[in-house]
């Protein structure tokens, strides 16, 4: 009998079988095969003669990686200063901690820094600080992303305790990280002419136009009991204060360099460098160390020979992996896929 849609009904149940058996069967033994990890597949075998041969191309490939990463590293001209204890006056090296607390002495120092090599413009100036552990975990939280956008208009500051309110009032911005901005100033003369030094541009510019807003202004900033570090200008927005979104991107480890300027003329060799600095934070409280870094830069970026040592290291192993593998290889050949070689071969030989 035919049905309406063309097809045909069977009442013994005779005929060929339909399809929906036949599909589950074939799903199902493509499952079954699945599971027991019987898929065709490339399955490579690594001979002596292959695992010879990528080490050795890999030495032969990372060296040359590694030597010229060492190259650029090696073409940067760094100057490197601690001034933390020789801006320190002689009577006060005894207590530091007396010395930088007590406002009424002044923290002007001067210092002076040769040029060994010729440094072309841009020239980074940064400040380093030893054993100041951003890292914290009650530092890092300590700090209010969403109030660094919108300011007062942010009402949930709790992660900012405990500088989340002066004097019953909010603090903008609030937290540890900005509380404990770095405030010492540096100027820096050649001679009796000053040397050009730029203070814009430190900040990432995704920082200066997303994470710190255009119309957020601090309030009530550093104006309590304890004061930690720096202050901010009151009339400029958070976003043109690049001292501070430099200081707030917190670092991962506890010796760490944060751009503060750039020199825009060259420094020849042989130049004296007089440096105008002011040593107003207090490094002397935990231990820590202050240095002045004037630094070049090249295309791979600062001085920096961790990434050319490791490659050269690398490299250097690999092929000397690959000479005893060889040696190992001529002394023992190992015929591929040599039955006699199987572990329950030589058990069974044995006995």
């Amino acid at each position: 009998m035919e049905l309406e849609d063309g097809g045909s009904t069977s009442g013994s149940g005779l005929g060929s079988p339909s399809p929906r058996p036949i599909a589950a069967r074939r799903r199902s033994k493509a499952f079954h095969r699945f599971t027991q990890q019987n898929l065709p597949a490339c399955k490579p075998i690594l001979t002596p003669g292959w695992v010879i041969t990528i080490f050795l191309l890999t030495g032969i490939i990372i060296i040359p990686v590694g030597l010229v990463a060492l190259r650029a590293s090696q073409s940067t001209v760094e100057i490197v200063d601690r001034y933390d204890n020789d801006c320190v006056p002689e009577e006060f090296r005894a207590n530091k901690l007396s010395y930088i607390k007590d406002s009424s002495i002044s923290k002007n120092c001067s210092r002076q820094l040769k040029v060994m090599k010729r440094m072309k413009a841009p020239i980074n100036v940064y400040y380093q600080l030893d054993n100041f552990y951003q890292n914290h975990r009650r530092y890092v939280k300590s700090r209010s992303d969403p109030q660094l956008r919108k300011g007062l208009h942010q009402v949930d500051t709790g992660p900012c305790k405990p500088q989340e309110t002066s004097n019953g009032l909010p603090i903008v911005p609030c937290g540890l990280i900005p509380w404990s901005l770095f405030n010492d100033s540096f100027a820096f003369a050649r001679g009796k002419t000053a040397v050009n030094l730029s203070r814009k541009n430190i900040a990432w510019k995704s920082d200066r136009e997303h994470r710190f807003g255009k119309d957020v202004y601090p309030v009530n900033f550093q104006n309590g009991t304890l004061i930690g570090g720096g202050r901010l200008d009151p009339s400029l927005p958070l976003s043109e204060q690049e001292d501070l979104i430099v200081w707030m991107r917190a670092a991962a480890l506890p010796s760490f360099r944060k751009l503060y300027g750039r020199i825009l003329e060259d420094l020849n060799p042989d130049d004296l460098l007089d440096v105008w600095l002011v040593n107003n934070y207090n490094s002397y409280n935990f231990g820590g160390k202050k240095k002045l870094v004037l630094s070049t830069s090249s295309w791979l970026g600062g001085k920096n020979d961790f990434l050319g040592v490791a490659c050269v290291s690398t490299g250097s192993f690999c092929i000397l992996i690959a000479v005893a593998f060889a040696l190992l290889h001529v002394r023992n050949p190992r015929p591929c896929a040599d039955p006699a070689l199987l572990s329950w071969s030589r058990k069974n030989g044995a006995l």
